[in-house]
């Protein structure tokens, strides 16, 4: 049975126009609130956070 190895768990972004979709979006107001928001994230989830551009990050849980 196949199973997933990496999964998105949230979207952390300072540009609410960036994105939208089916995962939990997290707003911050600036690059130091990003950090906040991720470190917690990534503490409550047992994940990592990985910037994909300035301003947009992504939550994922490694199997």
């Amino acid at each position: 049975m196949a199973s997933l190895e990496k999964t998105i768990l949230a979207v952390i972004t300072t540009d609410r126009q960036r994105v939208g979709g089916g995962v939990p979006i997290f707003y911050a107001d600036d690059p130091d609130e990003v950090s906040i928001i991720g470190a917690h994230l990534e503490a409550i989830l047992d994940a990592m956070v990985h910037e994909l551009q300035e301003g947009l990050y992504i939550v994922v849980k490694h199997a």
